[in-house]
């Protein structure tokens, strides 16, 4: 239930699952890249196990060299590694760097090029890791006692920034130490879990000295204080920089504890001076999240992404920019009706690079400062995931529906964009993709609603298909051209099915408005437009209207719960992944308040707010006496966001009621399925039901 920094959640996770699992040479298995045929075109649960996830772009400091990570799974380990590579500016002379039994990551340049520095656990635990750039003389940079899970180099070279988990709390074992073994957890404040893990430690910045290839005298800039940077879960290291004449680092931190902290979204943008330990707060008073912070080349300016309202983690993200001398914060996006994220300054100072959704697509934009003018760079049928400047070109990672993240080059002049990447042609080729098609449909509101239309492959129109109805999460979040390895819309189609994906109310790329028409109505409009789109479909003369099913996870999954009660009997099968079924009980388990205050309107003991009342009144549980369809409820018991009893009421009510169903429970996954031989149960179990009810 996030928005796109869903996918920086992913990577978080996968670094934390590198750190665990990297030092693994009792396996005396390296993972590499898989071998796999491809039977008659057709994509598998396997194949889609075995494409290369390309990570961790990098652009040497001359412009010429490209670093990146390449990590495979193996389902037979079940786990992935992720290893080192380069490759010229152009696409050519490709290298693997590293070979090892555990993963790399968060891999950057030395400023001075010579080196290329990156994190590993291959001594034990995360550290940083220096070597040329040929792959040679790799060397431990840093001895830190604990994992590190991120750095960067001062501009100048002198110093480096890192994060580590710093214990702050006493646990069970510092209050009783006779109770070494003792499991249990005292709770005394609110923000006691996050996602899937416990908070027993928080995530602080650390500046060090860097000398002689050498990192020293690290200084907690937090100074043990209870508070987190960068936030948890889904920052990373975009929301620390350092300015470029290394004196000074941004990061971004929400400097609240317990209850406060479970409320509130503010997040501040600080600065802290190396030389006189000094930190300042240059967004106090600004509400919502400011998260992100980007010094220009040239130290006069910061900008930052920023929401306004605090509570609500779907607001705009504004595009803000802070004068250095004048200390004048100015909103540069107010006119543009679009989300701005991923900044990043041009050489010259006067253009910001960043990433936009506009209609179910992320493309690069370009804001010039001196005119306040904002031009969108490239086009196409994809999504454009992050954006580096290199000189005359950008470098960035592109993904689509038929295609997962691949490294582009672009033309900022005219948008060109030329592919570089070929980690995963090989597979790509020898799997037919189903074509891809865009709808516009009116909605019983009188609005224009985006549609993506799916279409196995071989589609044949003068034959009917089995359809599905796919409900996005977030819920604010964009069907836009993403790649997923479990809601993978080409694996659907695939197995036969022609996908309706509509973009309903409630999600960002269509304006503001229609953004936030969901919160405080879960169960209205954006659930007439699920409705909408199926009915429209079944006019098509190739969609078989009497087999149709309905599939969803997260706010997809309540989705699926709610339109098992209130579908008229449009649909002979469902399939909810963790989503939400008894409302009441979500607001008092979920752990971040912010998220149920602002979309469900405030508690359900509160009887004079007509807004929260209209919440819970269409919880899904209260739907349960009109179950009458076949369903499958899917969920992972690390899943702290949505807890796993909601799926499990959901299949007992459904058995009670007599209504077949199944229940899939991952007691080792969280809110989403990263584990590889997990995954493949998911994709078997998904599509085993599927086929029951509607083949």
């Amino acid at each position: 239930m996030k928005n796109k920094l869903f996918y920086a959640f992913i990577l978080l996770i996968i670094c934390s699952q590198t750190i665990n699992n990297a030092n693994a040479q009792s396996n005396k298995n390296i993972i590499g890249k898989p071998e796999i045929t491809v039977k008659n075109g057709i994509m598998t649960p396997e194949a889609l196990w075995s494409f290369g996830r390309i990570g961790d772009v990098s652009v040497s400091p001359d412009n010429t060299t490209i670093t990146y990570t390449v990590k495979y799974y193996s389902i037979k380990e079940n786990k992935g590694n992720a290893e080192i590579y380069s490759m010229k500016i152009d696409g050519t002379d490709v290298k693997q760097l590293t070979k090892s039994f555990g993963s790399e990551y968060n891999v950057i340049w030395r400023p001075d090029g010579k080196k290329i520095a990156y994190l590993s656990a291959e001594s034990g635990m995360a550290q940083i890791w220096e070597m040329n750039p040929d792959g040679s003389e790799k060397k431990q940079v840093s001895n830190e006692d604990g994992d590190l899970e991120g750095f960067k180099y001062s501009p100048d070279g002198k110093n480096v920034l890192f994060i580590k988990q710093v214990k702050i709390d006493p646990q069970t074992k510092d209050i009783y130490p006779d109770l070494d073994k003792s499991s249990g957890k005292i709770v005394t404040d609110l923000m006691y879990k996050h996602w899937d893990t416990w908070i027993e430690s928080y995530p602080h910045l650390f500046v060090a000295n860097y000398v002689n290839g050498s990192i020293s005298n690290s200084l907690d800039v937090l100074n043990g204080e209870p508070f987190e940077t960068p936030n948890r879960p889904f920052g990373g290291m975009e929301q620390i920089n350092w300015s470029f004449d290394s004196k000074n680092i941004a990061y971004t931190c929400r400097k609240l504890t317990g209850v406060a902290y479970s409320i509130s979204t503010n997040s501040d943008i600080f600065i802290y001076n190396i030389e006189n330990k000094q930190t300042v707060n240059i967004s106090n008073g600004m509400k919502g999240y400011d998260m992100s912070p980007v010094f220009s080349h040239d130290g006069s300016k910061i900008a930052w992404e920023s929401m306004e309202r605090d509570g609500y983690e779907a607001d705009k993200i504004r595009l803000m920019i802070y004068d250095v001398k004048t200390k004048e914060i100015k909103d540069y996006t107010k006119d543009f009706d679009q989300n701005s994220s991923g900044l990043i300054w041009s050489d010259d100072n006067k253009k910001i690079f960043f990433l936009s959704d506009y209609h179910a697509k992320d493309n690069i934009y370009e804001l010039t400062l001196a005119n306040n003018k904002i031009r969108k760079i490239t086009e196409g049928i994809h999504d454009i995931t992050s954006v580096i400047p290199a000189g005359k070109v950008l470098i960035s990672t592109r993904m689509s529906m038929s295609h997962p993240i691949d490294i582009v080059s672009v033309n900022p002049a005219n948008g060109k964009i030329s592919k570089l990447s070929t980690v995963n042609d090989g597979i790509l080729s020898q799997i037919k993709m189903g074509e891809i098609k865009e709808r516009w449909i009116k909605t019983t509101s009188n609005e224009d609603m985006h549609v993506w239309m799916i279409y196995p492959p071989n589609f044949d129109s003068t034959k009917t298909y089995p359809t599905l109805l796919y409900c996005e999460g977030g819920p604010q979040s964009t069907i836009s051209q993403f790649w997923s390895y479990r809601w993978n819309f080409q694996m659907m189609a695939a197995n036969g099915y022609i996908i309706v994906a509509p973009n309903r109310h409630g999600l960002p790329g269509f304006g503001q408005k229609w953004n936030e028409q969901i919160s405080g109505d879960y169960g209205g409009q954006n659930m007439k437009d699920y409705l909408t789109a199926i009915d429209e479909a079944c006019n098509l003369p190739y969609i078989n209207k009497d087999k149709l099913g309905c599939v969803g996870a997260s706010y997809g999954g309540f989705s699926v719960y709610w339109l098992a009660g209130n579908h008229n009997k449009r649909f002979k099968a469902f399939i909810s992944h963790d989503g939400m079924f008894n409302l009441e009980a979500q607001y008092l388990e979920t752990e971040e308040m912010w998220f149920v205050n602002w979309d469900l309107g405030g508690p359900f003991w509160d009887k004079t707010n007509k807004i929260a009342q209209n919440s819970y009144a269409n919880s899904p549980h209260r739907f349960v006496d009109k179950w009458d369809t076949p369903i499958l409820c899917i969920h992972g018991e690390l899943d702290y966001r949505i807890l796993a009893s909601q799926g499990m009421q959901a299949f007992n009510a459904a058995k009670l009621r007599g209504v077949p169903a199944e229940l899939l429970i991952f007691p080792d996954e969280n809110h989403w399925v990263l584990k590889p031989q997990n995954g493949l149960l998911w994709q078997r179990t998904f599509y085993k039901w599927l086929d029951k009810w509607l083949k």
